[in-house]
Parts: structure tokens; C-alpha cells; sequence
């Protein structure tokens, strides 16, 4: 089987609420849709979320390098040949793992479909049968993000993952709101994306933050400080997750060696698709460290490649995968039971792409042969 034809998509998707994290607010949501079609007629989708701020790089540059680079070079490979595919990739352009992730998913779509299996056969099998649903709270103000909360237990959800990181104590006065007023049955995650700068700041923030009872925090201080990450956690029994300052193999074998995190935020979108993400959790399940699979606001076809991923691999602890929850158009039909997320054992990713849907969602597109 080979590849013979590759369809990019640059779309955008459009969100019900504007997603606000500390570094950015997002209107909508910049995504690239790969179609991949083999000789034998199997088609297969692939997703690019880019990140200027995470993987450095930008919805333009992403469709560019699938365009020219890394499209034509997977003309006449096997599809399922992914540790050549994703050497191939590598020799050809450094990093960019996004726009390899949507080559790497649309690569794996095509082999389930090939063998008539879900992508979670091929990678181990299915171990979890279900997850629970994080909600995820955007930054707003303490009585907002609390009202939200409380309308979201209402609904059934039982954990919150807060976004924080504007300044460290009106952080502090939002996370002590929602606690209060959900009580302390509720899940509370916090994630700072970087936003408290240092470990001085944080520290600071987790002495007001010692009676919240959170069940972990999240990349409080900039993405290659490892150090930093380091010395809080000798200093504080809140669990600490690493989520911008975990990329590849390199980063995770620092945080290893370091002891430098109790759990490991892993995203298809920064290391490059299905096949590095199976290699980052081996590494963390060696080494004791909990995983969990975390969301660049993906469509379904991101979205159910990442839960195959979460499905079969034990160490697998949490996901956070709520895009497809938060637009108000989508390209796929991935279905979440609020508030779980039950996997379908369809071939492949399991989905079906709307390609009129794509179409109208669509700003520019390609096509390589």
C-alpha cells in the first residue's frame, strides 16, 4: 500500500465562547486538515493545531511545510511504515511537530482502516474503558469562573481544570472562589501556562493555595525552566504537572533524571502525532511518572487520535481532550457521554469527516500527488 495523494485543509473552527488561557485569547480555532488517500482507495485524516506559543508554530507556516516539504515527501511511502514515515519527516525539517502530527494521525487512520481495527489495537490494545471529563474554565473573574463551575456540576462534571496565570494572589482569590463554591468532592486542576513566571511567584501562590485541596498544578513557570519546576516541587506537596516544558524525548529525559514533576502533560501537537506520544509514555512509565493526554483545542480527527492513545496505555491516568465540546461546527462527530468519553470500536480513528462541513470551514487549500 502507498500513499499517492494528500489533501491540506487550512480551516477554521468556530468556538461557542472565546477560549482565554494566559498567553492568548482565541476567537476561533486555526486548525490544518490532512486528507490522505492510498492506492488502494483507504483515506485517512490527520489534524495540525499549531502553537506559536507552545511548538513555535504558526497556522501559516504549518500548511507551508506540509505544502512544500513534508506532503511531497510521503508521496509513494507505506503509510504504515510509521518509525520510517517519521524519520523520513525528521530528516527533512527540524521539529515542527504539529504539522508531523497531522501526517503521523491521518498515517494511523489508514492502518486501522487497513486492518479493520481502532488505532487503539495497534498500539497496545485497549486498557481504560472510560475517562471522566475535565471542564475546562477559561481565565474570567472569580464570581464568572464560579458560576460557571456551579453550572457545570449541575450537568454532571466532577473535575475542573482552572486556566490561571495573570497575576499570581487575583489567581489565587478565582481558584479559592470555584472551590468554595463547589465544595471538595469537585475535582480542581490548575493550569497556569507559564503565566507566574518563577518559582518565587508560584511558591508564593501555593502558600495562599494550601487549604484548596488541588489535585495538581500545572506548568506554573516558564516552559525551560526545568529547574524551577525542580525546586517547587522539593518545597510543596501539591502535585506538580509539566505540560509547555515537555516536547520530546529530549525534555522528557531531564525531567526524569530530575525528578522534575509528579505527572507529564502529553500532546500530540508538541510531539509530533501518535507514534512519538506512545514512545514519550513508555518513557514516563518506566520512570513512575503519571500521564496524561492534554488538548490543543483539536476537531475530532486530533481529538479521537489522542484518546486512542490515552485508551491503551495503563499509565494513562487523565485526558483533557474537550475541543470537539467547544465549537460550535465541527468537522467530525466524535461522541462524548457528558460526563465521560466513550470510545467506539469503528476502524481507525473511529470518526467520520463531514467533507462539506470541512469545505465551508476552509480558508485555502492543496492538493499533492
Amino acid at each position: 500500500m502507498k500513499i499517492t495523494e494528500i489533501e491540506i485543509f487550512a480551516i477554521e473552527l468556530p468556538l461557542i465562547e472565546p477560549f482565554i488561557i494566559s498567553y492568548d485569547t482565541y476567537p476561533s480555532m486555526p486548525s490544518i486538515i490532512v486528507k490522505m488517500t492510498t492506492d488502494e482507495g483507504i483515506v485517512g485524516f490527520g489534524e495540525s493545531v499549531p502553537d506559536e506559543h507552545v511548538t513555535g508554530e504558526t497556522w501559516e507556516s504549518t500548511y507551508a511545510v506540509l505544502k512544500n516539504q513534508l506532503a511531497p515527501l510521503m508521496i509513494g511511502q507505506d503509510p504504515m511504515a510509521f518509525e520510517k514515515i517519521h524519520a523520513l519527516m525528521d530528516k527533512a525539517v527540524y521539529q515542527v511537530p504539529a504539522a508531523k502530527a497531522a501526517i503521523d494521525i491521518a498515517c494511523f487512520d489508514i492502518a486501522g482502516k487497513k486492518l479493520d481495527v481502532p488505532v487503539y489495537q495497534l498500539i497496545g490494545g485497549r486498557y481504560h474503558e472510560k475517562f471522566p471529563i475535565t471542564h475546562v474554565l477559561s481565565i474570567g473573574t472569580p464570581e464568572k469562573m464560579a458560576n460557571e463551575a456551579e453550572e457545570r456540576v449541575r450537568q454532571g462534571y466532577r473535575s475542573f481544570k482552572m486556566k490561571v496565570g495573570t497575576e499570581v494572589m487575583k489567581d489565587v482569590e478565582c481558584i479559592q472562589a470555584v472551590r468554595e463554591r463547589v465544595g471538595f468532592d469537585i475535582a480542581i486542576r490548575v493550569d497556569v501556562n507559564q503565566g507566574w513566571g518563577n518559582s518565587s511567584t508560584t511558591l508564593r501562590g501555593l502558600r495562599a493555595l494550601r487549604d484548596v485541596d488541588l489535585d495538581w498544578l500545572e506548568q506554573p513557570v516558564v516552559a525551560d525552566d526545568i529547574d524551577a519546576m525542580v525546586e517547587i516541587k522539593s518545597k510543596t506537596d501539591i502535585p506538580l504537572m509539566i505540560d509547555e516544558g515537555l516536547h520530546g524525548v529530549k525534555e522528557m529525559r531531564e525531567i526524569i533524571a530530575k525528578r522534575a514533576a509528579d505527572k507529564v502533560n502529553i500532546k500530540l501537537m508538541k510531539c509530533g502525532g501518535i507514534y512519538p506520544a506512545m514512545k514519550l509514555a513508555t518513557m514516563a512509565e518506566m520512570a513512575g511518572i503519571e500521564c496524561q493526554i492534554g488538548s490543543m483545542v483539536e476537531s475530532s480527527v486530533g481529538s479521537a487520535a489522542g484518546f486512542h492513545v490515552a485508551f491503551s496505555k495503563k499509565i494513562m491516568t487523565s485526558v483533557e481532550l474537550t475541543g470537539p465540546l467547544k465549537f460550535s461546527k465541527d468537522v467530525g462527530n466524535l461522541k462524548y457521554d457528558v460526563p465521560f468519553i466513550c470510545l467506539n470500536e469503528r476502524p481507525g480513528l473511529g470518526i467520520d469527516v463531514d467533507e462539506a462541513v470541512l469545505q465551508e470551514l476552509c480558508h485555502y487549500s492543496h492538493v499533492v500527488k
